[in-house]
């Protein structure tokens, strides 16, 4: 049985991955851990929670060794949004974070850390229709040079220490759960708590935006997935994955057979242009054919789900 610790675990991803893996290997098996944000009361009542600082190596070497950890999903990162805003901030906790978990992980011979990357790799020079797993990658904005240079740390340590650092390149996440943190995907999650409540969104990107998602129990399968794949199946270090690809328009559209009554407006601002340097389609055929992914939602199913769930609840 894994001794699994997340980083991250107050985060959009974090707070529903950490009761879906103590659901599959116990509730004491998954060390849920936290820094500014406070974890949610179940996750707190379900099994372990720990205060850890991914900038204090002292703090991780010390959870690494009493609760023997073997598993590790590093989800700690400051988004595509709120890091244009700080980039010094988010260098930091992006990328200082990553090497610490990587150097403690070699010192205590973790079995795998599973990182998550971003479409955000990708920049205005990469084809943006059904982009190839390997392309160029020059991205417009901080988060995404940390990506890229996140994604280079886990090849080098994989090849220089065999450190199995296991990567996929999320694209938006849309949760019914929790709202998301500051990305320029968030309008995907926002809009349904709009429609639902007010019957009303005042979208920050254009209509005709189309950008690569995910649902998230899709993004949690996918997340175990690849954990539990042999490495021998593996050719590479990071992944290209997707669920669907829809446009701001087409997903409005989609909540109007819901509620017909629903009104959108479009309002762009700064996070037009980062949506505009990024994919509107990603060719994830590798990860298929490697380790077998493959995503069960599309828009109209996840739409339905997603209104089904917050309509009870809001």
């Amino acid at each position: 049985m894994r001794k699994i610790i997340v980083i991250g675990a107050a985060g959009q991803i974090g707070s529903e991955l950490v009761p879906f893996l103590r659901n599959k290997y116990g509730n004491d098996n998954v060390i849920a851990t936290y820094r500014k944000t406070l974890l949610q009361d179940s996750i707190k009542k379900s099994g372990p929670v720990v205060y850890l600082d991914a900038l204090d190596n002292n703090i991780i070497s010390k959870l690494f060794n009493e609760y023997e950890v073997d598993t590790v999903y590093h989800l700690a990162s400051i988004l595509s949004a709120t890091g244009e805003k700080m980039p010094q901030t988010a260098w930091n906790i992006n990328m200082n974070g990553l090497i610490n978990v990587l150097e403690m992980s070699r010192k205590y011979n973790i079995k795998n850390i599973i990182w998550p990357s971003s479409i955000a790799v990708f920049g205005p020079t990469t084809p943006r229709d059904n982009t190839p797993n390997t392309t160029i990658l020059q991205p417009t904005t901080m988060y995404g040079i940390t990506k890229v240079a996140g994604e280079l740390l886990a090849e080098y340590y994989y090849k220089k220490f065999e450190l199995d650092v296991r990567s996929i390149r999320l694209p938006g996440i849309i949760s019914s759960e929790t709202l998301p943190g500051g990305g320029t995907t968030d309008y995907a999650v926002e809009i349904f708590y709009e429609a639902i409540k007010k019957k009303e969104y005042n979208c920050f990107l254009k209509k005709d935006t189309i950008l690569p998602m995910m649902y998230m129990p899709d993004c949690l399968k996918c997340m175990t997935d690849l954990l539990e794949t042999d490495n021998s199946k593996l050719k590479r270090r990071v992944y290209n994955v997707t669920g669907m690809s829809f446009s701001a328009e087409e997903i409005a559209t989609e909540i109007k057979n819901h509620i017909p009554e629903f009104q959108i407006e479009y309002k762009p601002d700064f996070r037009q242009e980062i949506a505009d340097s990024w994919p509107k389609s990603i060719d994830d055929s590798l990860a298929r054919e490697e380790w077998g992914w493959n995503p069960s939602y599309n828009l109209e199913s996840m739409t339905k789900d997603m209104i089904d769930i917050l309509s009870k609840r809001l």
